[in-house]
């Protein structure tokens, strides 16, 4: 009996470590998971929104051209004798440029003066002698044939002076057309002609060029869908401003008004030119160079300023994520009114809201944040 009660000892025993283990298994499974630590805030950069004035302008290439450009040509043939300009010189209107030989048209001019003196004694005589006749018909002593012979005589005479005034001015034109003078003030480009040359009347290749400079203009483009707003605003009297820049967009080289805008859309390009004139007065602009001009189309005041690097874009929306005041970020849609620079006028926030302006990497809707500095390059662009 002693072997049957051991092994009964020993099984009872076993059967209580198993029962010992089964518990505090199964107390351990009951036991509370430990939450998982929430993720670490994302840096971003912040920037809040703004009330401000933006002033909304109209980018474009345009190309200088002068109001006035002269190819000076001799209206008489002859010899040039004198050159009284210097290439690149600065001309007023009718300063004298060149001369030509004079010598035969006031040779022409004598003749005409002349020959009109000579026939002013004819016409002279032959009214004195009308008076004779008029007086004699009176008494018959005429007979009326006579008469109408000697006034027949006076009008010839009449026309015969007419005829030499007009070849008396002619000539005069002509000895006037020996100075050359400049028909505009401006600047004289390279010369053609030098001393001694012998030129021709109405030449084509011209003996020099005067191109006015001051005031010059500018002709650009404006996009067809921009002309309303544009011509709006020129109704309204109010002066629109244009600036021109250098190639590189760093460099104002003179500020100037718009003109006008032609009155037709260039329908291979669907934009319409616009002419602006600048007054030039450090002779920045030269004819015929390509300029960026930008034209001050209107400004818009008490708008809410954002800058453009903290605006997102979803298909065809665009939002922002503002920073809540438990340090969550949330998107909320706007409208952008008008861009220019870094700068972007919108609807949808409040001024004085925090923007995120860059780690947008994992950022969504809840997201905890934290403000980081922007990086050196960043900050240094932004100011």
């Amino acid at each position: 009996m002693t072997e049957p009660r051991q092994n009964w000892v020993a099984k009872t025993l076993i059967a209580l470590v198993v029962l010992v283990l089964l518990v505090f298994l199964v107390r351990a499974c009951d036991k509370p998971k430990a939450k998982p630590p929430a993720p670490p805030p994302i840096p971003v950069v912040l920037a809040p929104a703004r009330v401000g004035t933006l002033d909304v302008y109209l980018d474009a290439i345009g190309t200088v051209t002068p109001v006035y450009t002269d190819t000076i040509v001799s209206r008489v043939a002859g010899m040039i004798t004198e050159v009284r300009f210097k290439e690149g010189q600065i001309v007023k209107k009718n300063d004298l440029l060149a001369v030509i030989d004079p010598r035969p048209y006031v040779a022409v001019l004598e003749q005409a003066q002349g020959q009109l003196g000579r026939d002013q004694a004819t016409l002279k005589n032959a009214r004195i002698d009308l008076v004779r006749y008029q007086n004699s018909f009176k008494v018959h002593a005429v007979p009326e044939q006579q008469l109408a012979t000697q006034q027949a005589t006076v009008d010839s005479a009449e026309a015969t002076v007419k005829l030499d005034a007009g070849n008396l001015a002619a000539a005069q034109v002509n000895v006037d057309y020996t100075r050359i003078t400049a028909p505009i003030s401006g600047r004289v480009g390279l010369r053609n002609i030098d001393p001694g040359n012998v030129v021709t009347a109405n030449g084509t290749s011209g003996l020099c060029v005067v191109t006015q400079i001051q005031p010059i203009t500018v002709i650009f483009t404006v996009a067809e869908d921009e002309i309303d707003e544009v011509t709006a605003e020129m109704a309204s009297g109010r002066s629109l401003k244009v600036l021109a820049l250098d190639r590189s967009k760093t460099h104002q080289l003179d500020s100037g008004t718009l003109l006008t805008v032609d009155n037709q859309v260039n329908t291979t390009t669907g934009t319409v030119r616009g002419r602006a004139q600048f007054p030039n007065a450090q002779n920045t602009l030269f004819p015929n160079q390509f300029v960026n001009t930008r034209l001050l189309v209107k400004t818009l005041s008490d708008a809410t300023l954002v800058p453009q690097a903290a605006i997102q874009r979803n298909n065809d929306q665009a939002f922002v994520y503002v920073v809540q005041p438990d340090s969550t970020v949330k998107s909320t849609d706007i409208n952008i009114l008008a861009t220019e620079g870094g700068t972007s006028a919108v609807t949808g926030v409040v001024p004085g809201a925090q923007l995120v302006t860059d780690g947008f990497d994992k950022l969504q809707n809840g997201s905890k944040v934290a403000q980081r500095k922007p990086a050196a390059g960043a900050a240094t662009q932004g100011s």
